[in-house]
């Protein structure tokens, strides 16, 4: 039998970043509880800022029944001769029978005591309460608050509880709040809670008192709004999707709004102005001809039919945050790009000021200039940018605005007519910033951008600062995949094992062999989709260029995934077994000593094969595959373990030669299907 369930959970306005945060993690928490309790089936939750709902059509009267097992001590231990020991006596009695009720059964390993019970389901309506308090306990919001007298804390204060089992008020109470049949409507309806006598009542009475429960359709009602001034207003609005959740969470009842601000702030970079109101106020930007406007949306909780006193008050509380960063822009202008104030501010402890990491980049900087072919001409250029490059940390603007360094940089070389190449580099230098991120543009700004997650890498593992299980605090797995987005990307080539050793020099203390691990670690993420072993038998052929992995990687994963792949493969496992002991450094082949056509026939379809110069790793492979014929007929009628030692070691280099033809891409014993 079942019968619909209504919770709601009505609390003060609930901050939009830390529920977000939590949001993907309410149903499945919520869900944990049910399949605990034996009630698991079909839900649907909603929220707005002030409540937390879920809504059961139909939901079971009474849990299901469950098997409960309980396992105990291997029989070895719980008898003794015969006679039950102190370990089988106490499982007894923990399972509450007597010791001739208890059974045996084995755990996968060995055969342990065993006792099984039927446990029927309970009402639900006993459960549902410690079901609710379990529930909110299990939310994690980060910070908490205390209220009133209680001694429990939750991200706001709870201010009402609903559980309704069909039209059937549960006994509940949270935080102190007992379980009622009201809810809150909008503030501007009325302070007053509204009655209700079941779930349809609850919900017809919700938007009828300024209430959209559902995100889905309030987020509708806030598009289709901004829609309508796009179209009236001759406008675009740019619709930035996080902005847009953040929205959506804060309000009940929401409509979008148009305001201005004074058109002499649009002298300032957009990012300043879309930063600003959008970080400050959640405001959306509005463009016209593809430009900037001095007009924003901001969406609005009110329920009202008069809005033109919360527009004007949104555009009062613009102006000062406008006039501040005007102000930061003029200051900035007038102190120009310096990297001297560096010199004060320290980057690490125990890696010196800012300035001094510039220094650190500017010398990988040239180190990559020379490895990635930078002309000549640009290298002093290069030097510049890099020492300049963070000198935007110290302006008034980033100080305000910690995500717009590089981007100000960039602004404010321009302003001091530095080349062009400088000022965008300045911009692209933290780039990528995820997996969705461009990369950077050209060569010049990949080596700026570079150095930086470079010299990151190096110097935080050369004082110990290695990121640990989830722990990551500066980032350094998002640089080493940065380093190899964008080597991947621009077609880079660069040996990172080479590169690391290089330069070594610079960092005390780095154990370099922890850094090319992490780095391996990474390409294991990186390549997410491709089989392991794959990696593990590219990188085990003692390739370092990065773009070499990536092209081999992506050239050997399609062949080991295919169908015929299994053929294929106990074939070059029985290669590899052959030549376990052979020394490479010798394996000259004698085609005087081969016995058997089938000798010279494998030697010579390997050498035609190796002798072809090949545009991709997958032509190449293909080729080597090809061999699969010549080494059948090798195995089939040529005994290697010769009783002469001389033909035995020719048919083992022979062999070996083949491996190491493969081993040039990939050691294809570490391959596994």
């Amino acid at each position: 039998m079942t019968k619909p369930l209504l919770i709601e959970i009505a609390t003060e306005e609930l901050p939009a970043i830390p529920f977000l945060n939590e949001l993907p993690n309410i149903e499945k928490k919520w869900a944990e509880i049910l399949e605990e309790n034996n009630l698991l089936c079909e839900f649907e939750f909603y929220y707005t800022p002030r409540r937390l709902v879920f809504w059961h059509r139909e939901f079971k009267v009474v849990g299901d029944d469950s098997i409960l097992e309980m396992f105990g001590a291997p029989l070895h231990i719980a008898y003794k001769d015969g006679n039950p020991t102190g370990a089988a006596m106490g499982f007894a009695k923990k399972c509450g029978v007597e010791l001739d009720e208890l059974t045996t059964k084995n755990n996968g390993k060995e055969d342990v005591l065993y006792f099984s019970k039927l446990q029927v389901g309970a009402p639900s309506k006993d459960l549902l309460n410690e079901m609710v308090n379990k529930f909110i306990k299990k939310l994690d919001f980060g910070k908490s608050m205390r209220w009133g007298s209680l001694s429990e804390s939750f991200i706001r204060p709870i201010r009402g509880l609903t559980i309704l089992l069909g039209d059937e008020l549960i006994d509940g109470e949270l935080f102190g709040v007992t379980s009622a049949k009201n809810s809150f409507p909008h503030r501007m309806v009325s302070y007053d809670k509204f009655p209700f006598n079941d779930a349809g009542e609850y919900f017809n009475a919700l938007e009828k008192n300024g209430v959209i429960l559902f995100a889905q359709k309030r987020q509708e009602m806030i598009l289709a709004q901004i829609a309508n001034i796009e179209k009236t207003h001759n406008v675009k609005v740019e619709i930035d999707t996080e902005l847009l959740d953040e929205v959506v969470a804060i309000t009940e009842y929401p409509t979008a709004l148009l305001g201005n601000f004074d058109e002499e702030f649009l002298v300032l970079p957009d990012e300043v102005i879309i930063n600003s109101m959008k970080a400050n106020q959640r405001y959306f930007a509005v463009y016209k001809d593809g430009k900037l406007t001095n007009s924003f949306i901001v969406v609005s909780n009110s329920y009202t039919t008069d809005f033109s006193h919360i527009i004007s008050g949104n555009e009062k509380v613009l102006r000062p945050r406008l006039s501040d960063a005007m102000f930061f822009w003029n200051n900035d202008l007038k102190n120009g790009l310096s990297n001297e104030r560096l010199k004060n501010i320290t980057f690490v402890d125990g890696l010196g000021s800012l300035y001094a990491k510039c220094q650190r980049e500017e010398k990988i900087g040239s180190y990559l200039a020379n490895a990635l072919l930078l002309p000549e001409e640009k290298k002093e250029l290069l030097s510049k940018t890099i020492m300049l490059s963070k000198a935007d940390l110290t302006s008034d603007m980033v100080y305000e605005f910690t995500e717009l360094q590089g981007l100000m940089g960039y602004y404010y070389a321009q302003k001091a007519n530095e080349n062009d190449e400088l000022c965008i580099a300045l911009k692209e230098q933290y780039l990528p910033t995820g997996e969705d991120s461009e990369v950077p543009s050209n060569l010049f700004s990949s080596i700026v951008a570079l150095s930086n997650k470079i010299d990151n890498l190096l110097a935080l593992f050369s004082v110990g600062m290695v990121p640990t299980g989830s722990r990551d605090p500066f980032a350094l797995r998002r640089a080493a995949a940065g380093i190899v987005r964008i080597c991947i990307s621009n077609k880079y080539n660069l040996n990172i094992y080479n590169m690391i050793s290089d330069l070594s020099l610079h960092y005390n203390g780095l154990n370099t062999n922890q850094v090319v691990e992490f780095f391996n670690e990474r390409l294991f993420k990186i390549f997410k989709d491709t089989n392991p072993s794959v990696i593990k038998a590219v990188l085990a052929s003692g390739e370092g260029d990065i773009l070499k992995i990536s092209q081999k990687i992506y050239a050997l994963n399609p062949i080991v995934n295919s169908s015929d792949f299994g053929e294929f493969s106990s074939v070059f496992k029985r290669v590899a077994n052959i030549i376990k002991d052979v020394s490479f450094e010798e394996n000259n082949v004698n085609s005087s000593l081969f016995e058997n056509k089938e000798e010279g026939k494998l030697f010579e379809a390997y050498k035609k094969v190796v002798s072809k110069n090949y545009t991709t790793y997958d032509e190449e492979l293909e080729a080597l595959f090809g061999l699969k014929p010549e080494l059948e007929n090798f195995f089939a009628n040529v005994f290697v373990n010769h009783e002469n030692e001389k033909i035995k070691q020719n048919r083992k280099n022979l062999i070996a030669l083949v491996y190491l033809a493969f081993r040039n891409i990939a050691d294809v014993k570490e391959i596994t299907i």
